[in-house]
């Protein structure tokens, strides 16, 4: 039960210690009842038409490819309709890419010589999206046949909760900290884990996360530089991906900086305000200074690409569509041509700590369902392309 009791405590420590623990037991209560029985997330059974899509067939030629036995039949069907959870999708591709003559149609990640996809999205401006965005660019990539890793490299666990482990409910596991810390710190395939969702695996974060920063500072200048040892963790696990999706605390401190130094490329979400615009302008101008201190060393970064992602926006409101324009005109290309929409959709299923990718269509109104999900997917698509073309494709 809650307390709803007043607070009474003789300290300040006293009571910020009752707040702490009654939100604590808010929290945790919430959690419990959320993932009952056993507190794991599972991902929804997609239909047909969802997979003819997401493969790129028709729904013709998957019903084909069940009735010559070159797929299996998925586990569930319901009055004649089929529905395939995300193992059943994953296994089509690899069986499909197998039939294909052309390489890469169904399972489009890494070939040959390919180098791992390293994507930071960063931003010390609270309320950018970030993570919300991290975890739809996510579960696009695995839905779309890419072997995807999902770094969490922020304290608060955000993107760790997105992918069902939740830190509150006292997860004892291996994090990306054990990976970085300089004591004895564990190799990186320990510190990832398998989520519940095909083809995405996550390195997650816990609070103790936050020492790395205090460590750093009374560990400089000794051994490997502080901002190699994410890149040198990653590379022990990259052939096991095609992409790694980081997602860095809205802070510009060692964490951000050692996410920054093992990325290929960077997306830096905003909102379209005038005061997100001063606050990321703020932080482009922190970071290019932090970028040099980097190079000073003799370090030649180079990234694919360095985009800005115009997130929560609202095309009917013309003062953020102004700002949209500026961007636009300013950057070019630099910004991403699609834009993840401000949307109750996503909004309600990111308090679920869910994507809308795990939202069934049938539970919300379909048209906000339709244009959230078209959102996600064209800004997706959009990234999957700029990993194609660093690809040389």
């Amino acid at each position: 039960m809650f307390q709803t009791s007043p607070i009474e405590a003789a300290t300040q420590s006293d009571l910020t210690r009752e707040m702490a623990t009654r939100l604590h037991t808010a929290l945790t209560t919430h959690l419990q009842q959320a993932y009952a029985p056993d507190q794991r997330k599972q991902l929804r059974n997609f239909s047909a038409t969802e997979v003819a899509d997401l493969l790129g067939v028709t729904g013709q030629f998957l019903r084909k490819c069940h009735s010559d036995g070159s797929l299996p039949e998925p586990t569930i069907i319901r009055n004649g309709r089929r529905f395939y959870s995300g193992d059943e999708i994953l296994r089509a591709r690899q069986t499909l890419e197998e039939g294909s003559r052309s390489a890469g149609k169904y399972l489009p990640g890494r070939r040959g010589d390919d180098k791992l996809q390293v994507i930071q999205l960063m931003n010390f401006k609270g309320g950018s999206a970030k993570s919300t965005s991290a975890i739809h660019l996510c579960h696009y990539l695995a839905l779309n046949g890419y072997r995807t890793l999902a770094i969490d490299l922020d304290p608060q666990g955000s993107l760790t909760g997105f992918c069902g482990i939740q830190t509150e409910l006292e997860f004892d596991g291996a994090s990306i900290y054990d990976a970085l810390r300089y004591d004895d710190p564990l190799p990186m395939s320990d510190a990832i884990v398998r989520t519940y969702f095909p083809g995405l695996h996550l390195s997650p974060a816990r609070l103790v996360l936050s020492e790395f920063e205090t460590e750093t500072a009374v560990n400089a200048g000794r051994g490997v530089a502080f901002f190699e040892r994410l890149s040198r963790a990653i590379e022990t696990v990259q052939h096991d991906y095609d992409v790694v999706i980081i997602d860095s605390p809205p802070a510009l401190g060692f964490l951000t900086l050692t996410g920054l130094y093992a990325a290929t490329s960077v997306i830096v979400p905003m909102t379209p305000s005038m005061l997100d615009l001063a606050s990321t302008q703020q932080f482009v101008e922190m970071t290019s200074a932090y970028l040099g201190v980097i190079e000073d060393t003799g370090v030649q970064l180079d990234h694919d690409f360095f985009s800005f992602l115009i997130t929560r926006d609202d095309p009917s409101d013309i003062p953020s569509q102004q700002i949209v324009s500026l961007m636009r005109a300013l950057f070019q290309d630099r910004v991403v041509a699609a834009t993840g929409l401000r949307s109750t959709a996503i909004a309600d299923a990111a308090m679920l700590k869910m994507s809308i990718y795990e939202v069934i269509r049938a539970e919300m109104t379909r048209s906000t369902y339709d244009r959230a999900r078209s959102s996600m997917d064209a800004v997706g698509a959009e990234v999957a392309q700029m990993i194609q073309q660093a690809w040389r494709r």
